[in-house]
């Protein structure tokens, strides 16, 4: 099962890609822990990608792309992954396909968790942390006794820097402008497999099963 992954932020990429890692034993190639990893262990695209950082400058395609066809050699990709954070963008959504053909491992589907945008703000510009344990609660989604029960221990509901409206907002047209093209690239080729990602983590997951 050879998948990429899309998805706005917010709307559970990350959660649902674990599920399924953890289901089928195939690994999730996240664009920037393969990056991370391919400098640490000096691959031949680490070692480029690493001087190109620290030179200051962002990581050119070619090179994401040959530290994925790196990634995807080794033996736990053997029977599959889920690609999450590439492409984004028609042009590397292209020159993955030339790759995945050329190393005989063409990509199966591209799944989209299909969410509305006014739900994705009430979920990013809700989530709240309790300071005391660190769960993560939502202020329009949890219930009342799960948010009482951290501001009666005595605990405060921390919202991320980043998780105000403005942010957000910015966050959700750059996805909209750059990486939406994306579903119709892969509609067109047949490839698209478009899921309900509202709902609980486990309604959603079991869509995703479902259509996989």
């Amino acid at each position: 099962m050879r998948i990429v992954l899309l998805g706005a932020p917010g709307s559970g990429k990350g959660t649902q890609a674990k599920r399924l890692m953890a289901d089928k034993n195939i690994p999730q190639v996240s664009t920037g822990d393969m990056l991370r990893e391919a400098v640490a262990t000096s691959t031949q695209f680490g070692l480029k990608a690493k001087s190109i950082m620290d030179a200051g400058n962002l990581v050119p395609d070619d090179v994401v792309l040959g530290i994925i066809s790196e990634r995807i050699a080794q033996p736990d990709a053997r029977e599959g992954f889920i690609l999450d954070g590439f492409p984004r963008t028609k042009q590397q959504a292209l020159d993955l396909d030339d790759l995945l053909d050329q190393v005989g491992t063409p990509l199966d589907t591209a799944v989209l968790l299909d969410i509305d945008f006014k739900v994705l703000m009430q979920r990013l510009t809700g989530r709240r942390t309790c300071s005391l344990t660190g769960k993560l609660l939502n202020v329009y989604s949890s219930s009342q006794e799960e948010l009482d029960e951290c501001t009666n221990a005595g605990g405060e509901l921390i919202q991320r820097e980043d998780d105000n409206e403005e942010t957000i907002a910015n966050r959700l047209e750059v996805y909209r402008k750059n990486t939406e093209p994306l579903i119709d690239f892969y509609r067109n080729r047949g490839k698209l497999t478009t899921i309900d990602a509202e709902g609980e983590i486990d309604t959603v997951y079991a869509r995703l099963l479902e259509a996989l």
